[in-house]
């Protein structure tokens, strides 16, 4: 049948608005009757037309039967994904007392991390990508206060390189803007390194048309910056259609380029600190079309941590490339309670139209259950990986 393909949750959606649609009404006039009982002229005697109370009755009863009937087939839905739900856990039971668990490598791979969770470093060493100015830099300080000790490296790789490599404690990131979407290689490279997320923070992005002191709008002739500044600022750029558009690795990094090459041909997207740093003036600001343009980023470390007030827990996994496969995954934490706060897709290399999701739920790992989650979302997929258990920072 083909209701057994739709998810429980939004049959009990529906069930909730159309229920609530009909008491509203029902505690009005004892029964559903149209918003109002206008009259209409009737095309063959020109009398007016009220609604038949029998068709009335009629309709009612017809309504009843259907939700009588969705209800019922919503029961039995939740009913039969709780008892795959109790099955998934005997099956790992007993798979774990017989040493033949399916999933026992994933599983013990979160253990181990967990077991070797440290506490935050204090006076860590912190490395981001970008110059100085660079709004990365600027979140490093904002997670880690004025006073860090940090140092900008060239490519998003780079940072994972210093982190998993024992150069750094941290790297900053961006993962995701508030404009313009995830940012994909970061997401890439997290699959592609043994590292774990221990933060977030936001940083407020503005960005802002630099140039040299005294250039004006026609001297331009080549604007530089990364290319999420381009992104962010295109609605402003396609005023100016002469100018060519280059995309360089980081905003304050466009900063400094354009300050050392002293041509007023060349202007820089960045960010107002960045200008300030370099010397440049800020002849447009606030030139990106989003006013609450905004950019999260994530701290990544080489171990574990489960910092106080944790809140959210970021995992990643693959599924079989058939069909209803990340329903059922998505399934357990309908069941369970768990919010989904975001899910992110990539495509896997070498393996077209299959992909590794990104999933971000609310929850605490050393809470009482969430260990039986785990061991359920590690039956369900392939290749589960635990980043780690964080503190929401947005709100």
């Amino acid at each position: 049948m083909i209701c057994l393909r739709i998810p429980w949750a939004i049959i009990a959606q529906f069930f909730f608005f159309f229920n609530h649609y009909r008491k509203s009404y029902a505690g009005t006039y004892g029964r559903i009757l149209p918003l109002s009982p206008v009259k209409t002229a009737s095309p063959a005697r020109g009398r007016a037309h009220l609604p038949d109370p029998r068709h009335e009755r009629n309709t009612m009863q017809t309504l009843d039967r259907i939700m009588g009937a969705l209800e019922e087939n919503g029961h039995q839905i939740l009913q039969q994904y709780i008892r795959k739900t109790e099955l998934s856990r005997e099956l790992i039971r007993f798979q774990r007392q017989h040493g033949q668990w399916l999933r026992a490598q994933e599983y013990e791979h979160f253990l181990s991390s967990l077991s070797k969770s440290r506490e935050r470093k204090e006076d860590p060493f912190v490395v981001y990508q970008g110059e100085p100015g660079s709004f990365s830099e600027m979140a490093a300080i904002d997670f880690f206060g004025e006073s860090v000790r940090a140092r900008g490296l060239r490519q998003f790789e780079d940072s994972f390189k210093a982190v998993t490599g024992g150069e750094a404690d941290y790297a900053v990131l961006p993962i995701e803007s508030s404009s313009t979407g995830a940012i994909r290689q970061v997401y890439d490279l997290l699959a592609g390194y043994d590292c774990f997320i221990t933060g977030e923070t936001s940083v407020r992005v503005s960005q802002n048309l630099a140039v040299l002191p005294g250039t004006r709008l026609q001297d331009i002739h080549t604007v530089y910056s990364h290319e999420q500044g381009l992104f962010q600022s295109e609605r402003f750029l396609n005023d100016h259609p002469d100018w060519r558009r280059i995309s360089q690795p980081d905003t304050a990094g466009s900063a400094k380029m354009v300050a050392e090459r002293g041509d007023p041909s060349k202007a820089a997207i960045c960010s107002e600190r960045a200008a300030r740093i370099y010397g440049l003036e800020i002849l447009a600001p606030s030139i990106n079309y989003n006013s609450a343009n905004t950019t999260r980023f994530v701290v990544v470390s080489p171990r574990m941590e489960l910092p106080p007030g944790r809140d959210k827990i970021v995992i990643s996994f693959k599924t079989a490339h058939k069909s209803g496969s990340l329903q059922e995954v998505l399934t357990i934490f309908t069941v369970r309670g768990l919010n989904l706060v975001r899910l992110e897709s990539r495509p896997i290399p070498e393996h077209n139209w299959e992909y590794m999701f990104f999933v971000e739920f609310t929850g605490d790992l050393t809470a009482t259950g969430m260990d039986d989650v785990i061991r359920l979302l590690a039956e369900s997929t392939n290749e589960l990986r635990i980043y780690g258990n964080i503190k929401s920072n947005i709100s």
